[in-house]
């Protein structure tokens, strides 16, 4: 919508292709007052869509589900071509929406809160579930589809209206989820607004986290931005969700199955070009099979086919941004003077776009201070370990406490792992890579990962308030706890 006198403080954003740097689209950002007119129409919409039943609004995410299940070819190879993850990756986030959709119709038939035995006679004690209003989803450039649909699908079938603000650098992918979205809601006679986008950067992520009419801030991003974002929701006593960074190990004991170890590493460490949050940065390995494992492990890097990421074969590709590349070469830089040996890539490759080396570091000490700053960057630091005590309290050292595996056939090692004194993340693995989780969990971390849970299990209490109702439905007015009051 054009305003008069606005056009001229519209920002305009190019989107470039990762594979070559090449533009792919130009999006005009959102004003001030493009904002304020989003956020009203939200908010309108939102006093239609929550007088609809729950199974009602089911049915319509359910729709949502089948029009994107109609385009995931096309829209997974957006995901990659603006992205710039491989082709299969970019149609598994597409599923991933998919599946929450399918997972939000029945949950939409489930949702609600418990009748409760009152202590007075006549009296029938409530929890009520309603829909917090507004929610504002700020979402990351890795995940430019998935996480968007893990908050939107939840958040709706709650009975919430949705306000997105996508990455800057996938503004396409965001404006054409957006379309799809719109183009269901209006086919039952709904306003698009239910679910609004508004293309930004730092500006209106900063007016989402301050504004009053937000009732929910769900955040992805950065440990550093994501205390900022909270710190601003909370000065106005607001509610937010925050998924941040993670500094993810693999740990392999010495009967730990290697032909299991070495593809989960691969995976966890290298996919998606080594940026996802709960990408694998430690590799811990019992003295007894490092050598042996770090050797398997640089074949297999060695294997690993490169290319542009919409095509069917590649399974690695560029990384989003050329800031992200210097980011690569300042960590790989920064792991030699600490110490470090690299025993495979370290480079940049010669060919058109941000392609980097996957890389694996050796030699570090467990504590460098590399080790303990998350890059997101394709880079795995391998280390050695003797027992179970040293080992998992290197993996809970770090600040972070998003994913963690470890790789055993030990059962009670895979109970103390996930007890009170084992892994202290939010996602405690045992045989199988950091990344890759199930919509049907929920899916969140710990400590500077910000604790909010998004997805499957009860991460659907997020996005409502609850309300607990005592009805008195006798004639006499007993007092809790028998007090007299007379």
């Amino acid at each position: 919508m054009e305003l008069p006198g606005e056009p001229s403080k519209r920002e305009v954003i190019t989107t470039y292709c990762p594979a070559n740097n090449e533009p792919i689209a130009r999006v005009r950002q959102a004003s001030a007052a493009d904002y304020e007119e989003t956020v009203k129409k939200a908010r309108e919409a939102w006093r239609i869509w929550a007088d609809i039943p729950a199974p009602k609004r089911g049915e319509i995410v359910r729709q949502i589900g089948d029009a994107l299940r109609e385009k995931i070819q096309v829209l997974g190879s957006l995901v990659s071509l603006e992205m710039g993850k491989i082709l299969v990756e970019g149609v598994g986030e597409v599923q991933e929406y998919v599946d929450i959709c399918d997972y939000a119709v029945g949950l939409s038939r489930m949702i609600g809160g418990p009748i409760l035995p009152s202590e007075r006679p006549g009296h029938a004690l409530i929890e009520q579930w309603n829909p917090v209003g507004l929610v504002g989803i700020i979402t990351a450039f890795n995940f430019p589809v998935a996480v968007y649909g893990w908050n939107n699908a939840i958040a709706m079938i709650c009975g919430n209206a949705c306000l997105w603000k996508g990455a800057p650098t996938t503004s396409l992918i965001s404006v054409a989820v957006t379309k799809i979205i719109a183009k269901v809601l209006e086919d039952n006679k709904l306003p698009g607004a239910i679910c609004s986008l508004t293309c930004g950067g730092a500006d209106i992520g900063t007016a989402m986290a301050k504004d009053e009419q937000v009732n929910l801030l769900s955040f992805t991003g950065s440990t550093q931005v994501g205390k900022q974002v909270a710190l601003m929701v909370q000065e106005r006593f607001g509610r937010s969700l925050l998924e941040l960074g993670g500094n993810n190990a693999i740990i392999a004991f010495e009967d730990a199955d290697l032909s299991l170890v070495v593809p989960s590493a691969l995976f966890a460490a290298v996919g998606t070009a080594g940026q996802r949050c709960t990408t694998a940065r430690r590799l811990f390995l019992h003295e007894s099979i490092h050598d042996e494992v770090v050797n398997r492990l640089t074949k297999a890097y060695a294997q690993i086919r490169v290319g542009n990421p919409w095509d069917a074969n590649v399974l690695y590709g560029p990384l989003h941004t050329k800031q992200a590349v210097s980011m690569f070469l300042g960590a790989v830089e920064e792991a030699k003077k600490e110490g470090g040996t690299v025993v495979y890539g370290g480079k940049v490759m010669d060919r058109p776009g941000n392609y980097v080396e996957p890389t694996i570091v050796t030699g570090l000490d467990h504590s460098a201070s590399i080790v303990h700053t998350e890059t997101f960057a394709p880079i795995l630091y391998v280390f050695k370990f003797k027992n179970e005590d040293e080992v998992f309290a290197w993996n809970n050292e770090v600040k972070q406490g998003l994913s963690s595996s470890i790789f055993t056939k030990d059962l009670g090692r895979i109970f103390r792992w996930l007890g009170p004194k084992g892994s202290d993340c939010g996602i405690v693995n045992v045989n199988i890579p950091t990344s890759g989780a199930e919509i049907g969990g929920a899916f969140g971390g710990e400590k500077h990962t910000g604790g909010g849970r998004e997805s499957g299990s009860d991460a659907w209490k997020q996005y409502m308030r609850r309300s607990t109702c005592t009805i008195n439905y006798s004639k006499d007015l007993p007092l809790a706890q028998g007090i007299k009051f007379q």
